[in-house]
């Protein structure tokens, strides 16, 4: 029986909130936001030209010493392949496939950090049933992994605004 992903819609709100923040700081170079009455300065999000360079930043993320020692996934490698279309990004459980848009319509949304990131999240799950694809120990993950990889004040936007979207958090 499949769970039903109830905090989905909620966790791509946060996402798109987050992401447009960081994409405003690349636009007119103020890396400064104020969230929730705190001060942060953004860090540089990693941005993709082609499915080779998401490849390789996936496999230097799930060889980094603490991602091996935290989740048990990370021994599995990860194929990264183009997706048709522009929708969404996506990992496919069977095989360990990262799908992801290339350029489409003038835009590379997908070929971003936060977006593989996400992924990624999806991939270290632990091999058990009974867990919402983005429940909060999905979300748990997802934010460690933005705190180690991206730098802990874009976990912290990424955390207050899930908090913010009603986003639950393991």
């Amino acid at each position: 029986m499949a769970v039903r992903d109830a905090q989905r819609s909620r966790v791509y709100d946060a996402e798109g909130l987050v992401r447009g923040m960081f994409d405003r700081a690349d636009e007119f170079g103020a890396r400064t936001v104020e969230v929730h009455g705190s001060h942060l300065t953004l860090p540089i999000e990693r941005r993709f030209a082609s499915v080779e360079s998401v490849q390789a930043y996936v496999d230097r993320v799930l060889a980094l010493n603490w991602v091996r020692a935290r989740w048990d996934g990370a021994a599995r490698p990860v194929t990264v392949r183009a997706r048709a279309g522009a929708q969404a990004a996506h990992y496919e459980t069977a095989g360990s496939v990262l799908a992801v848009p290339l350029h489409a319509h003038g835009t590379a949304w997908a070929l971003r950090e936060l977006v593989i990131l996400h992924e990624l999240a999806h991939h270290l799950e632990p091999e058990r049933s009974g867990v919402a694809p983005h429940g909060p120990e999905f979300c748990g993950r997802y934010l460690e992994l933005t705190d180690g990889v991206i730098g802990p004040e874009a976990a912290l936007l990424l955390r207050t605004t899930m908090y913010s979207c009603g986003v639950r958090i393991a």
